[in-house]
């Protein structure tokens, strides 16, 4: 039906804005710009495959390889993954891509839908549930499409009920890809990791799965490296008729992993010392205050916090080249998915020193945007009107924090200038908003209303001038000296 090496299945844009299908090797293709399905899901995990591919089949031995190695060349991908072929065949009674060895009973399959994180699952269904997430979309789907939905699964499955385990990540990962721009090779070189190559195999389905019915985890040392990218913690055989998959069998306790930091997404620790987790995106925009072990370092002396492996990589193989972090994946509530996060920021280097003042303007701006919330109390009420207002302002301090960082890493920067810019700034993002939502119709309001408005609105000026207790952990953020705070008079 489908062979996933050799065969032309992956839909692309090229940089003229035209459309192509083309097989992986032809990746390594100097005209071509982004992967081009119909679901930005879809998009990332085919960036992630091809990644796995090139680690599989050609990676880098070191950075020098690497630098050597940044020209596109399609004859020599293609070359070196010919051997791999009869691993990637989707249907047939071989090995099957991504697919369990065992031919499961095929009388009773679910629907292709259950590939789609944002499906509904059976209960779901039954209760009539399905608010935020959708059944019946797709009752067959083109072998392309399958396919790339089971990696997409495989690579960032949620819990999905007893014995069905999740992605060796957790339930919808933060994928991290280092794109220096360029086009499409050169954003999948930046995060290949060095490494060599590895065999037919390595890889997990052309062996019987390890199960995980009795508490049985691999861990690193159990497997290639590789599987990182071809991890297989459902047990799933696709059911084809006519040309097209029509169902999927799901067996439970496919393989559980432990231990594993994947190279496209960043970890922390609860607490220094602790096990290191894989970082989930929450819903919502990605601003700055999640900057911190995603984009930017974390200090050393956190320990709690710290990028992918490969952006971590990236400054030491290009020598300090310029590059954007692509962040993107599924905020989930457990088994239910909120939403699907993709941003662009600027990954950027810094020395211990000025990663700390960075974290200090991020924890600055986390105290005032608590001072705004209270303030407006007296005109919103509580819950999600103040948490939009709150949202609101870190929107509108994204751009101004990107300028500060950028005075802040300059030749000789004042760094005591550069936190008292960040703080008027801050402070009129804030007041525009208060003002916004407090001065219309003020003058209507009853004289108890407009007297709480009115100290509400000093009190927030009050906290940016470094009062309170907001205030003085705002200002010892930044590094400022926050004035003598004035005592009340004794009764």
């Amino acid at each position: 039906m489908l062979n996933l090496i050799s065969d032309a299945w992956i839909p692309v844009r090229r940089k003229d804005g035209s459309r192509a299908v083309i097989a992986p090797w032809q990746m390594a293709d100097d005209s071509l710009a982004f992967p081009d399905w119909p679901r930005p899901d879809l998009n990332i995990a085919c960036l992630e495959l091809l990644i796995g591919l090139v680690f599989l089949a050609d990676p880098p031995r070191d950075a020098e390889d690497w630098q050597d190695r940044q020209s596109p060349d399609p004859d020599r991908l293609r070359e070196r993954f010919a051997p791999f072929a009869p691993a990637f065949e989707l249907m047939g009674d071989g090995p099957r891509f991504m697919q369990d060895r065992e031919a499961f009973a095929e009388d009773d399959p679910n629907s292709p839908d259950m590939l789609f994180i944002d499906s509904a699952g059976g209960q779901t269904i039954r209760n009539n549930a399905d608010v935020m997430v959708k059944r019946g979309r797709y009752g067959a789907l083109e072998p392309a499409t399958a396919a790339m939905a089971l990696y997409t699964l495989q690579a960032h499955a949620p819990s999905g009920g007893k014995g069905n385990r999740t992605s060796m990540r957790g339930g919808g990962p933060m994928v991290t890809l280092v794109d220096p721009g360029g086009g499409f090779w050169p954003l999948i070189w930046a995060n290949v990791p060095d490494g060599a190559p590895a065999t037919v195999e390595t890889l997990p389905w052309m062996r019987r799965t390890r199960t995980s019915e009795r508490g049985e985890q691999v861990f690193p040392q159990d497997a290639h490296p590789v599987e990182a990218f071809f991890g297989m913690p459902r047990r799933l055989r696709l059911v084809g008729g006519e040309g097209r998959v029509t169902g999927v069998v799901q067996r439970p306790y496919g393989t559980d992993y432990a231990g594993w930091e994947h190279p496209l997404t960043p970890h922390y620790r609860q607490k220094p010392g602790a096990e290191l987790l894989p970082l989930h995106p929450r819903a919502g925009q990605f601003g700055y205050r999640n900057w911190l072990g995603v984009v930017l370092p974390a200090p050393n002396a956190n320990d709690t916090a710290r990028r992918a492996r490969m952006a971590m990589l990236w400054h030491d193989r290009s020598g300090g080249r310029r590059a954007d972090l692509i962040v993107a994946g599924w905020a989930m509530d457990n088994m239910k998915p909120r939403d699907f996060t993709f941003s662009r920021a600027p990954l950027l280097d810094l020395p211990d020193e000025t990663a700390e003042r960075v974290e200090g303007f991020v924890e600055a701006a986390s105290a005032l945007a608590v001072a705004l919330r209270g303030a407006l109390a007296p005109v919103l009420a509580e819950g999600e009107a103040r948490e939009a207002a709150r949202e609101e302002f870190f929107a509108r301090t994204q751009g101004p924090f990107e300028a500060r960082i950028a005075q802040l890493t300059a030749v000789n920067a004042d760094a005591q200038a550069v936190a008292r810019d960040w703080l008027a700034d801050l402070r009129a993002a804030a007041l525009a908003i208060f003002d916004a939502q407090a001065l219309p119709g003020l003058a209507e309001r009853n004289i108890r209303d407009q007297q709480a408005i009115v100290q509400a609105r000093s009190g927030l000026t009050a906290a940016f001038a470094g009062y309170g207790k907001l205030g003085q952990g705002a200002w010892a953020a930044l590094g400022l000296t926050a004035p003598e705070q004035k005592r009340r008079k004794s009764a």
